[in-house]
């Protein structure tokens, strides 16, 4: 039964009524939020099935404006990767930077290769006629390339979680910036398919579709970088000279100086949200940014809103009752990139890095969780009339709903299970000693045999943002520790777990 059926004023789809309907479902997101929360879901699911619900098969709101779907959509990503860049640390991601951009780069492009080459020999067209060409199966892998950090790290935060050997930043950095290159591929795999004037005869000139796209590729990518260092810099400069009087207006003027740095990257065919999220990091690292934790407050709110408008909006835009076409491909594919394509990408691009554990490099290959950048990615192929955009479209969305609920809600059993994680325990032995819950948690934790697999020492151990070890405790006595102090098995590690600035 449409909604219009249900709550009459709904029918001309006035203001007022369009603003009820949304409070109710932003309210009802934010109550299922606290259940994701208590049972280790990712809080985007539910936002995505809430959506779902509502939409054209469940009580019958329909969007028809997919055009202005998506820009809203893109304009929320732009949100999550400009909050993302503010609160990326230079000072520990310096240190992880090869690996972040082995994943978001190599991993990426060696995933989309395995992914396209299963699609075009064993799916074919059973995908539907996207799959029927090379091309067409590429595109269908870079729309499933990226990576849903917001849904890693509301699943880890909700459980006060930590990452062993630095995987907190890995996976941040990963994620941060293989949206943006996934988006370029994406973009550029849709106009070489749906422009025959970009490159004459397509289907038979390979190497000149290939020069192409990695010449498009190499462009996007470095004139990205470029502008966003010169308005990140820019921005340094004019906050510096500036002495505006409260965090809000500060805040508002990144919001304004980011969307600068992606409308000036676009301008000239380069990557706006690579720009954008390069030019936030530079300006979140400024040792002297005005009223940053004000700033870091603002951002975080509305990343929220963003994140939830975004998966209740997908979510209304799908049709679940066209999806059982697809749902068997859908399924294979979805499997293959979560045990196959997946963690081929992570192993490849990590050969290099001889310290990650293989434990570290599983649980990396686990945590490529799937979400709302393929699926505003597959709406992108939709409206610019890729031939079978439909399909494309259901079957992106039912791999998302796959991998969040698999992947999702497995994030912590599969970190218990590999060691790989440092939680808060109320129940563990802290000396008597007591700290305002305000200033973090108190914790004793005991070092293993795998922690210590990347070095002895207390720095080698890389333990994770946030936390910091102010006792020792060894064979009954108390040690003050340092970074070169040997750790054993065994030992007591006395760590404070909060937020910290530096």
């Amino acid at each position: 039964m449409p909604v219009t059926a249900i709550i009459p004023l709904a029918i001309h789809l006035e203001v007022g009524n369009v603003i009820l309907l949304l409070s109710v479902l932003v309210l009802g997101a934010i109550l299922i939020s606290r259940l994701g929360a208590k049972y280790g879901v990712p809080g985007m699911l539910l936002f995505l099935i809430l959506g779902m619900l509502a939409g054209a098969d469940g009580l019958g709101i329909e969007i028809h404006n997919h055009e202005l779907t998506e820009f809203l959509c893109h304009l929320g990503m732009t949100i999550i990767l400009l909050s993302g860049g503010l609160q990326t640390d230079m000072k520990h991601t310096r240190h992880i930077m090869g690996k972040g951009l082995a994943l978001s780069i190599g991993g990426l492009i060696i995933t989309v290769l395995a992914t396209g080459a299963f699609i075009y020999f064993v799916l074919g067209d059973s995908v539907g006629s996207t799959g029927a060409t090379l091309l067409g199966c590429l595109l269908i892998a870079a729309v499933l390339s990226s990576t849903d950090s917001p849904s890693v790290f509301s699943v880890l935060r909700s459980k006060r979680m930590h990452l062993r050997e630095n995987l907190d930043h890995v996976l941040e950095l990963e994620s941060g910036s293989n949206d943006p290159i996934a988006y370029s591929l994406t973009a550029i795999l849709i106009e070489v398919i749906t422009s025959s004037e970009v490159i004459p005869d397509v289907e038979v000139s390979w190497l000149g579709g290939t020069l192409f796209v990695i010449a498009r590729l190499i462009w996007q990518i470095a004139a990205g970088i470029g502008i966003g260092f010169a308005v990140g810099y820019g921005a340094r400069w004019l906050m510096r000279r500036l002495r505006l009087g409260s965090g809000p207006l500060y805040s508002i003027l990144i919001l304004t100086l980011a969307l600068l740095a992606n409308g000036l990257a676009s301008l000239i065919l380069g990557n706006g949200l690579l720009a954008l999220y390069v030019a936030a990091i530079i300006i979140g690292n400024m040792k002297d940014l005005p009223f940053k934790k004000d700033i870091h407050r603002f951002f975080e709110s509305i990343t929220w809103l963003a994140q939830l408008l975004m998966f209740l909006m997908l979510g209304l835009m799908s049709r679940p009752s066209h999806m059982p076409a697809v749902l068997g491909p859908a399924l294979l594919l979805g499997g293959f990139i979560i045990l196959v394509g997946r963690p081929l990408g992570v192993f490849l691009s990590l050969l290099p890095f001889r310290g990650l554990s293989v434990r570290a490099r599983l649980y990396i290959s686990w945590a490529g969780m799937k979400g709302a950048g393929p699926i505003l990615f597959a709406t992108s192929a939709l409206l610019a009339g890729v031939e079978g955009g439909v399909e494309l479209f259901n079957i992106v969305f039912i791999i998302a709903l796959l991998s969040l609920l698999v992947q999702g809600t497995t994030l912590v059993p599969v970190a218990r299970k590999l060691d790989m994680c440092i939680e808060d325990d109320p129940a563990v032995e802290t000396f008597g000693m007591e700290m305002p819950e305000e200033m973090g948690m108190l914790r004793d934790h005991i070092v293993t045999e795998g922690e210590l697999a990347a070095g002895k020492t207390l720095r080698e151990m890389g333990l994770p943002h946030g936390i910091r070890v102010v006792m020792v405790r060894r064979d009954g006595k108390y040690l003050v520790p340092h970074g070169s102090m040997q750790i054993v098995p065994g030992d007591h590690l006395i760590i404070v777990m909060g937020d910290s600035d530096d």
